[in-house]
């Protein structure tokens, strides 16, 4: 009687919102779901933890990208690699998506400019919970999020990105048959030299916009991105005081926002030689290089694919600390952070055949780790 009580509250609590009878799988801080049908083909989904609370957030949403039943229709993508915390990547993988919705809805369109717009809303929302519990919790101030989307919709791919998680086009090349690798994402980390000539460009009063230390490229000597949602101690004068921790505050008046939530966004007409794509954050891309994650879907099962991307991340990993896998697998959550970090990878495969009429088949809506919060923070 108990145990069937227990399965109804964790079906009330935990709903699987995916079409399909499971909505991923849990093996100590790996969570996976191996494989997965969407509108325009399959996907493959897999979240290892390292930090002591999950700060990696994702979701896979396909079928209507607007609350009107008309459409358009399509498939979402979002990669969410938080940092402080967890509470603006939880935050924006509850929000952006639906701001997408109305907005697509009241253009009737999904457009470069709906998603500027979903981006928008979720930062303004994400400062009204920092300023509502600043009395309370002043250090959600420096609590923010990188913000990776993918939007597949008519034929077209538009990839939108704050910070430095990564989307990477896997193409066919007809002459040769191999599968070379194409980066859609601009990155917003400051190791980037580009980047940190915009942000002198940006800042040209302050010498010290950019600084190393420690051998890493900081701004401010206190982040390595330049570009996220929240972080709003580095975006308004007034979140930039006491009683925020002292290493946060900075030592001259803010004379204007540091950070930036605005995307860059981009646009691509989707070809058919065009093979799947790789959503990953940062923990991903510091273990492999874009070729070799192409490499590895091109070269081995679609069943898992995320999975193994993620195992020989972590393999890696290992590797540089000249340690086994198996033993990095027996470390517990925040020691693993000194190992690798959180590491999100969603694999979509592209079915050109379906691109350009998708509106059949269930709604799929999942989300990395497999966990639903409360709407409210």
């Amino acid at each position: 009687m108990l145990a069937t009580l227990m399965k109804l509250l964790s079906a009330c609590l935990w709903p699987s919102s995916s079409s399909d009878s499971s909505a991923g799988r849990q093996d100590g801080l790996l969570w996976y779901k191996d494989s997965g049908q969407h509108l325009l083909g399959e996907f493959s989904m897999a979240v290892v933890q390292a930090n002591n609370l999950l700060e990696d957030q994702s979701q896979l949403e396909s079928g209507p990208l607007s609350t009107l039943d008309s459409g358009p229709y399509g498939t979402f993508v979002g990669v969410y690699d938080g940092h402080g915390g967890p509470e603006t990547s939880r935050f924006v993988n509850d929000h952006l998506f639906q701001h997408l919705k109305r907005f697509a809805a009241e253009e009737a369109c999904l457009s470069m400019d709906v998603i500027r717009k979903a981006y928008e809303a979720t930062e303004e929302g994400f400062l009204g919970v920092v300023t509502k519990q600043w009395p309370v919790k002043p250090q959600i101030a420096a609590v923010g999020s990188c913000c990776l989307v993918g939007v597949i919709c008519g034929g077209m791919l538009y990839i939108a990105n704050v910070g430095d998680s990564r989307a990477v086009l896997g193409r066919a090349v007809k002459a040769t048959g191999e599968v070379i690798a194409l980066q859609l994402s601009a990155e917003h980390n400051v190791s980037i030299e580009s980047v940190r000539q915009e942000m002198h460009s940006l800042h040209p009063d302050d010498s010290h916009i950019v600084v190393l230390k420690h051998n890493v490229w900081r701004v401010k000597g206190l982040i390595q991105i330049s570009r996220s949602i929240g972080d709003v101690y580095l975006k308004k004068a007034e979140f930039n005081r006491e009683p925020l921790y002292t290493k946060y505050r900075l030592r001259e008046p803010m004379k204007r926002p540091i950070l930036s939530g605005e995307p860059s966004i981009t646009e691509h007409e989707i070809q058919p030689h065009d093979q799947f794509l790789i959503f990953a954050s940062d923990g991903l891309w510091e273990q492999m290089s874009n070729q070799e994650a192409v490499d590895i879907v091109q070269n081995h099962p679609r069943n898992g694919i995320a999975r193994r991307l993620v195992k020989m991340a972590l393999q890696a990993a290992a590797k540089k600390r000249e340690m086994r896998y198996t033993d990095l697998k027996k470390i517990e959550r925040g020691v693993r952070r000194h190992f690798h970090d959180d590491i999100t990878v969603v694999v979509i495969f592209l079915d050109t055949n379906v691109m350009g009429s998708a509106k059949g088949g269930p709604s799929v809506s999942i989300r990395g780790g497999g966990m639903t919060f409360p709407k409210k923070l």
